[in-house]
C-alpha cells in the first residue's frame, strides 16, 4: 500500500512530466514559438515555461532561434525543437526478415538496412534481433549522436504497456517479454507495438492524416489489417488489440479462414487470395495479359492500371469486399479520413473507386459526407511505425523525463 508521501512524490513526478511534454510538444508542433505564446496556449505559469524551457535547452532538446520581428524593441525569442542531436532505432519485424533504419527526432532516416531473420524458435528469434541490431548499431555508431530508444513493430498480439509479445502469426510465442530483452542488452528505453496500428499513428504523426484526430487506417498485405486513430492516439482494446478488419465475414459462403470462420474478408482481398483468384480465372480461359507464372500483386495492379479486363475485375472485387468492411468500421467510428496502405494501392485508380461506391452505398449519409479515401503516405517506409512509438513517448512526456532525468 502507498503512503500518502509516496503518491504525492508520485503525483508531482507525473505533473512534472504533463507539462514538460505540453511544452516539448507545443514547440515540437508549432516552432518558432515564443515563452509567452506557449505561457497562453499551455495555460502554464510564464516562470513554469521560463523553468521547462532553461531545462529542455540544457539537454540540447530544444534551441532558441531569432525568428520573430521586431516591434521596435528587442527582437522576441523563439523556440524550436533539435532533433539532429538524438537519434532512434526503428525495427519492422517481418514473417522472414528485419528491416532496421536509424532516425533522427525529425523522422529523417540517416540509415536503414534488410536482415533475413528465418527464426522458427522464440528464443533463436530473440538471439538474432538482438545480435542483428548491435551489428547495426557497431556499423553506423558514426552517424549517432545520441541514441535515445530502440522501437519494434511486429505483426500480432502485442500488450503495448508491459512490453509482451502474445503472439505472432508464423512462430510459437509465450509471452515474449521483448521489452525487457531489449533494455537489458541496449541499456534503453525500448518500445514494442503492433505493425498496422503503429503505421496508422506514424500517418497520423507524419503523413497523410496529419490534418485529423481521428482516422481508419486498413493495410493489405499477407492478412488485412487496421489501425484507428481516435482523438490523435491509437485506439485500442483491453488486451491492446483492436482493429481486426480482416476477421469481418464478407461472404457467409466463402472458404475456410485459419482463424476457423467461413468467409472473412481476409480470405477475399489479402495478397495471397487475389493472386490465387487470378490464377483460378486464367485456368477457366479468362483472357489476360496476365500468365499463371507472372499473376503477383505487383504485376496484377501494373495490368490493371492499363486496363486488362481479369485484373481489373479482380481488383474491383477485392475492393468492393474491402468497402463492405471497411464501411461497417465507418458506422462504427465516424472517422475524418480512411487510409488504404499495401501493394494493391498501386491500383488505386481502379481500387478506391470500388471502396467508394461501397461506402457511398452503405454508410449513414452524415458519416460519409467529405470523407476522403486516400492511399497511405508512408508505406513505402517499412520502420516508419516504429519511429512513431518513439515520437509518441516524446510527446507525451515518458521518454522526454527519462532523458531530462538521465
Amino acid at each position: 500500500m502507498t503512503t500518502g508521501g509516496q503518491a504525492q512524490i508520485g503525483n508531482v513526478d507525473l505533473v512534472k512530466q504533463l507539462n514538460s511534454a505540453a511544452v516539448y510538444r507545443l514547440i515540437d508542433q508549432h516552432g518558432p514559438i515564443s515563452r509567452i505564446q506557449i505561457a497562453e496556449q499551455s495555460q502554464l505559469a510564464p516562470a513554469s515555461v521560463t523553468k521547462i524551457t532553461r531545462q529542455l535547452i540544457e539537454r540540447g532538446l530544444i534551441k532558441e532561434v531569432d525568428q520573430q520581428a521586431s516591434t521596435g524593441g528587442r527582437r522576441a525569442i523563439s523556440i524550436i525543437t533539435e532533433t539532429r542531436q538524438f537519434q532512434a532505432i526503428g525495427v519492422r519485424l517481418g514473417r522472414h526478415d528485419a528491416t532496421l533504419t536509424l532516425y533522427d527526432l525529425s523522422s529523417k532516416v540517416l540509415a536503414e538496412e534488410h536482415f533475413p531473420l528465418p527464426q522458427r524458435t522464440q528464443e533463436t528469434l530473440e538471439h538474432e534481433l538482438l545480435n542483428t541490431i548491435a551489428t547495426f548499431l557497431t556499423t553506423w555508431q558514426r552517424k549517432i549522436r545520441e541514441l535515445i530508444a530502440i522501437s519494434v513493430i511486429l505483426p500480432g498480439l502485442v500488450d503495448p504497456e508491459s512490453g509482451v509479445v502474445r503472439y505472432m502469426p508464423h512462430i510459437a510465442i509465450e509471452n515474449w517479454p521483448l521489452v525487457e530483452a531489449l533494455e537489458n542488452r541496449f541499456g534503453l528505453t525500448c518500445f514494442v507495438g503492433h505493425d498496422i496500428r503503429s503505421l496508422a499513428l506514424a500517418e497520423h504523426y507524419f503523413g497523410a492524416t496529419r490534418d485529423c484526430e481521428d482516422s481508419i487506417l486498413v493495410r493489405v498485405h499477407r492478412g488485412t489489417g487496421a489501425g484507428i486513430i481516435s482523438s490523435g492516439r491509437i485506439f485500442i482494446g483491453r488486451n491492446g488489440n483492436v482493429g481486426e478488419i480482416g476477421h469481418i465475414q464478407v461472404d457467409p459462403l466463402g472458404e475456410r479462414c485459419h482463424c476457423g470462420n467461413f468467409g472473412c474478408l481476409e480470405t477475399i482481398a489479402a495478397n495471397a487470395a487475389i493472386e490465387q483468384r487470378v490464377r483460378h480465372l486464367l485456368e477457366q480461359g479468362y483472357p489476360s495479359r496476365l500468365t499463371s507464372d507472372e499473376c503477383s500483386i505487383k504485376a496484377i495492379c501494373k495490368a490493371a492500371n492499363k486496363g486488362d479486363p481479369l485484373a481489373t475485375e479482380v481488383i474491383e472485387h477485392a475492393g468492393r469486399h474491402l468497402g463492405k468492411a471497411i464501411s461497417i468500421a465507418i458506422n462504427l467510428f465516424n472517422p475524418q479520413k480512411v487510409i488504404i496502405a499495401g501493394e494493391i494501392v498501386e491500383a488505386g485508380k481502379v481500387l478506391l473507386p470500388a471502396i467508394e461506391s461501397c461506402i457511398n452505398a452503405q454508410v449513414l449519409k452524415a458519416f460519409r459526407k467529405n470523407l476522403p479515401v486516400v492511399p497511405s503516405a508512408l508505406d513505402h517506409r517499412s520502420a516508419i511505425g516504429a519511429f512513431a512509438l518513439v515520437k509518441r513517448a516524446m510527446l507525451n512526456g515518458i521518454l522526454l523525463q527519462h532523458l531530462l532525468e538521465g
